[in-house]
Order: C-alpha cells, then structure tokens, then sequence
C-alpha cells in the first residue's frame, strides 16, 4: 500500500526502537565481529520494506507485520556475513568440552582459571575465546535435535526475538534446563535471571553485578556453555 512520505517517515520513526530492539537481542548470540549499526542498518531496511508492503486490510497487525520484516533482513544480513565461522564453532565446543571434562573431574562447576588451564590457555585468551564465541554457543545450544540440511536461522526465525530459555517447549527439558540453571555459579545463575525474567541488558546487568558490559557477556557466554555442558547427555521425549 503506498504512503505519503510524512506517513511514511512516521511510521519509521515509531517503530525505530523496535528495530533496535530486535538488534540487541541478536547481537547477544552473535560473535564480537558483527556490528549493531549493520543489523540496525538492514533492519530499517525491513522496517521500510514493511511499511510499503502492509495491507491492513488482511487483518494483521502492523507491529507483527513489522517484526517478521525486520527480522528477516537482519537474517539476510547475517547469512551473507556468514557470522558463525566453523572456527568459532569449534571454539565454543572447545569451552564446552573443557567444561564437562572438568566437571566430571572435580563434581562441582570449574573456575575460570581451572577451564582455561584446561584449555591451555591464559586467562585473557580465554576471555577473549568466549567474546569470539557467543554467537556459536547459542547456535548449539538451542538446536538440540539438529536435523541434516537446515538452516539454522530460518528453522529460529520466529523464536530468535525470544530468550533461549523460552524457545524449548518440552516440559522435560525444561525440568532438566531448570536444574542445570539452579547449579551454576552463584554469579552466573543471577546474571541469567536479569536478563532473561527481569529482561534488563548487559549493561543495566553489569552496573548491578559491578562489572563491564564486555564481562557481562563473557559471564552470559560462560554459563551458556555450562548450560550445554550439563544438558548434553540428556535425552528424553520432546512433547
């Protein structure tokens, strides 16, 4: 449907925090390489492309109309930049695997000195391994029952506005994620209850823990891959 530009330039005016939002979010579960402005760059993109296109006559929202565009040139964005490179791949399942060797060593949650010993590394390559890493860790985290020849972003494309958390459907795995959460260091477990039931950001969670936004997400990264290293031998019925 055609618009005038003053409606036009309202509707993207409105709905510009929108796109931000949907930009942070995504940014939490992609590698330190990829840049907020490029994905809020494509995502008004697609906040242009929803404006043009929507027929309020067909009965949908506009906001649910503008989310599905917004999201999917971001999504587009993201493939062409190809953001989950097999070496960080390989790097997440690197903390991950350190992490289950140290815990069935020690039968209690590693430090962060004790997993990049294991990895041998020094603590700041380490750090820097987690910040490479983040996209990656989600990307396994949430595809438990990955099938040959899916696309990862677009079989999430409807879930990737949603936290990790709220993406599982299966009353047993998440049983199984609430008790993996409950046994994470005390400081992580804190973390993910703001920002995954208060939804406050990395920032708004580092000034209270005290740390750096760049810590927070370390910390996020870290016990995203507790998380896995806990549920992956789990096995049971998705229902």
């Amino acid at each position: 449907m055609s618009r005038s530009a003053p409606a036009t330039e309202g509707l993207v005016r409105e709905y510009l925090p929108l796109v931000k939002r949907i930009a942070y979010h995504l940014m939490t579960r992609l590698p330190a390489c990829v840049e907020l402005d490029d994905l809020v760059q494509a995502g008004l993109l697609g906040l242009l492309d929803a404006v043009e296109r929507y027929d309020d006559t067909q009965g949908a929202q506009f906001e649910t109309y503008a989310t599905q565009r917004i999201r999917g040139a971001m999504l587009d964005e993201l493939r062409q930049a190809d953001w989950a490179s097999r070496n960080v791949r390989k790097a997440a399942r690197q903390i991950e695997a350190a992490i289950h060797t140290l815990e069935q060593r020690h039968k209690r949650p590693p430090t962060e000195q004790e997993i990049a010993d294991e990895l041998k590394l020094d603590i700041q390559a380490y750090f820097n391994l987690l910040n490479d890493a983040r996209g990656a860790q989600l990307i396994y985290y949430e595809d438990l029952r990955e099938d040959e020849g899916d696309d990862f972003l677009e079989r999430f494309a409807d879930d990737l506005a949603l936290a990790p958390l709220e993406v599982i459907t299966s009353r047993q795995f998440k049983r199984a994620l609430a008790q993996a959460v409950a046994q994470l260091p005390e400081r992580e477990k804190q973390l993910m209850g703001m920002y995954y039931e208060q939804e406050m950001n990395f920032k708004e969670i580092g000034a209270v823990l005290g740390v750096s936004e760049s810590r927070v997400c370390q910390l996020h990264s870290q016990a995203i891959a507790r998380l896995r290293s806990r549920l992956r031998d789990w096995e049971g019925p998705l229902d």
